[in-house]
């Protein structure tokens, strides 16, 4: 065979080759390398405590109505309740009352609570919009000592009028209120049936709390002891914007305070009622 002839076939031979490679590199071809994946590191996690369902303000804290919730250890607030600060669930919430409104699964904060020896007890357990407002009792007047906190109960007004012969009248001026705190007890210890109390703080509105006030300073107040079944009575009437202030009727004292059957309405924050009004007007 000519020398030259196989030259040309060997460099042919290479440039075919060449060629081939450089079209199978543009088309991707060709098997890659194999990389070893590096799995990322693990997110550092700690558990918090969290709202079980959802909760209220002035609603006791129990072990049922919270739970342990991972949590990314970086988004960990320095407010929040951790179980490495708390191990025990039980001894966390502990004389613990709800101070703001919380969701389920919302992480509870040290200031979201308040604990029962606190200062901010007593606020934590009014409903929003409402006032406690403190009266003085006795024995007498306060049902022998049989109301305890979380009580319902009907406010009583008695004048004395006339002075041959005094005479008294008498009439309620406020019905299903809640007593916050009998005295400085604000809950029913076990086994507790009666306080004798000097003083009984009541949950009322701010228009209560005014009428409550020229009360004080117009005869003697004493406490009416409601049923327990009566409490969903009242919800339903706080629920619906009926005030709880009978509607009043001239009484022979002249102060507009008399009772009566009928109830006044007070919608945000305005009497409806054209006597309750005056006597609204005269307080201020």
């Amino acid at each position: 065979m000519n020398i030259k002839r196989i030259i040309v076939l060997g460099i042919a031979l290479v440039a075919a080759s060449a060629a081939a490679l450089m079209v199978r590199s543009l088309v991707g071809g060709g098997t890659p390398k194999s990389e070893a994946r590096v799995a990322p590191p693990p997110i550092a996690m700690s558990q918090v405590l969290v709202a079980n369902t959802n909760l209220q303000p002035g609603q006791p804290l129990t072990p049922e109505a919270v739970r342990w919730q991972k949590w990314p250890a970086s988004s960990v607030d320095s407010g929040f309740i951790t179980r490495v600060m708390a191990p025990n669930i039980e001894a966390a919430v502990k004389g613990t009352v709800v101070r703001t409104p919380l969701i389920a699964g919302q992480p509870i904060t040290n200031t979201e609570i308040v604990h029962a020896d606190a200062a901010g007890m007593m606020a934590a357990m009014l409903n929003p919009g409402m006032r406690a407002v403190s009266i003085t009792i006795s024995v007498d007047s306060g049902a022998g000592g049989f109301i305890l906190p979380n009580d319902r109960i009907d406010l009583i007004l008695a004048q004395k009028y006339g002075s041959n012969p005094p005479q008294v009248r008498s009439h309620t001026i406020l019905n299903n209120v809640r007593v916050l705190a009998v005295d400085q007890v604000y809950k029913q210890e076990k086994d507790t049936k009666t306080v004798i109390a000097k003083s009984a703080t009541l949950e009322l509105t701010p228009a209560e709390a005014e009428l409550v006030e020229k009360a004080q300073n117009q005869g003697t107040l004493s406490l009416s002891l409601r049923p327990l079944n009566d409490a969903e009575a009242a919800q339903v009437a706080s629920a619906s914007g009926l005030s709880r202030v009978p509607t009043p009727t001239a009484s022979p004292m002249g102060d507009g305070m008399g009772g009566g059957d009928a109830v006044s309405i007070i919608r945000y924050g305005i009497i409806h009622n054209s006597q309750a009004k005056a006597d609204q007007e005269r307080v201020q």
